[in-house]
């Protein structure tokens, strides 16, 4: 398993170390709060794509249509991609 050019290995390492740091107890409450920062980072991009995106139509700016077409194109190039990259990890 590799996520991240990091091993399954070097993940368990870095789980040990942070519990040797902060304690088992101290985990959840960190977990906790990174979630939640998480959280209102995603909150808050999506706030600001939205406004964007709202400022963009209003002014007619975006054309609809041509970013849905390019939005298939790049979904199709994306799945062709992937379907080659699984190929190649099948046979390596």
């Amino acid at each position: 398993m590799t996520y991240l050019f990091i091993g399954g290995t070097e993940i368990i390492f870095v789980l040990f170390v942070v519990v040797l740091v902060f304690g088992a107890d101290k985990l959840p409450e960190i977990a906790r709060g990174l979630g939640k920062g998480m959280r209102t980072l995603r909150d808050a991009t999506n706030d600001i794509k939205h406004e964007v995106t709202k400022s963009a139509k209003e002014n007619n700016v975006i054309d609809t249509e041509v970013t849905k077409n390019i939005n298939e194109e790049l979904n199709k190039v994306k799945d062709d991609l992937e379907d080659f990259t699984g190929s190649l990890k099948r046979d390596m």
